[in-house]
């Protein structure tokens, strides 16, 4: 039988914003459940549902809290109404990078699986294109005020990336704060948000020809003979750079978004605004 339980509280974002990390230091803490693939039920698989949402928490444990991560919740335009139609009362938790940063490493994760081929003046430049949510779902107070429709303003925890890499333990001990959760701290997860763009990966052609057997081989992830037959072949992928003039318009272009994403919750972003650094 499903678990008749749902959760108390759900990460909502944003892509690309280290919730990974967030995710992995709550899913250590042995009061907490959360499922390890993102449910994405109230973006994209609302339809099947909950039913379907109830056994992503079939393996929690009575005493447990339960609670889910779907990065992509915070900038759907209808995940918002649907979470609360479920979930009035839930806590969120939304973590949020410096949107340039956050649309350029969305464009690497997409260069990198085979779905944008150009370089990102093609995407970023602000120019109608095929991939609207690098830009678009940087947009983060424009998102946020949809959420603030439906939530309380106390219901909403906004932690950012700077946070996380500054002062992880402390960060993660106002989310727990926030959940009502017990403080815990993984010394295993660590204290750096994960970058996807630095990890070495097999060639694209050979990674698509093994995808059906992702799911076979994810068990053998970490045995050294593994690693070592995959270390073989996999290479650090050479990303097309962020030239610094396309950086400067994308600082122009979030702007006003940031002004107002300062008002809705109460920290200082101005380095957000002023920033004119070159992309690594």
């Amino acid at each position: 039988m499903s678990n008749d339980r749902l959760p108390h509280f759900v990460i909502i974002g944003a892509v690309k914003g280290a919730t990974t990390w967030i995710h992995n230091q709550l899913r250590d803490n042995p009061a907490v459940y959360l499922p390890a693939p993102e449910p994405h039920f109230f973006s994209q698989d609302h339809h099947l549902g909950l039913d379907h949402y109830r056994r992503f928490f079939d393996g929690a444990r009575p005493e447990q809290m339960l609670g889910e991560k779907s990065a992509d919740y915070l900038a759907h335009p209808q995940a918002a109404a649907r979470l609360a139609a479920a979930l009035p009362r839930a806590q969120l938790v939304v973590q949020l990078r410096n949107p340039v940063d956050r649309a350029y490493s969305d464009y690497k994760m997409l260069f990198r699986r085979g779905t944008v081929t150009q370089g990102p003046e093609a995407y970023l430049d602000g120019r109608p294109c095929d991939q609207p949510r690098f830009l678009e779902d940087g947009l983060y107070a424009r998102h946020l005020r949809r959420w603030r429709e439906h939530f309380d303003a106390d219901q909403i925890k906004a932690i950012l990336f700077e946070d996380v890499k500054v002062a992880p333990e402390a960060t993660v001990a106002l989310v727990n704060d926030h959940i009502g959760a017990p403080c815990h701290y993984s010394e295993a997860v660590g204290s750096d948000p994960r970058n996807d763009s630095s990890e070495r990966f097999l060639p694209l052609p050979v990674r698509t020809a093994l995808a059906p057997l992702k799911q076979a081989a994810r068990p053998l992830r970490g045995h050294p003979m593994f690693e070592k037959v995959r270390g073989l072949f996999a290479r650090q992928i050479a990303y097309p750079p962020l030239p610094a003039s396309l950086r400067r318009r994308m600082v122009d272009y979030y702007a006003r978004d940031i002004e107002d994403l300062e008002n809705l919750i109460g920290r200082d972003l101005s380095h957000w605004r002023q920033d004119r650094r070159l992309a690594a």
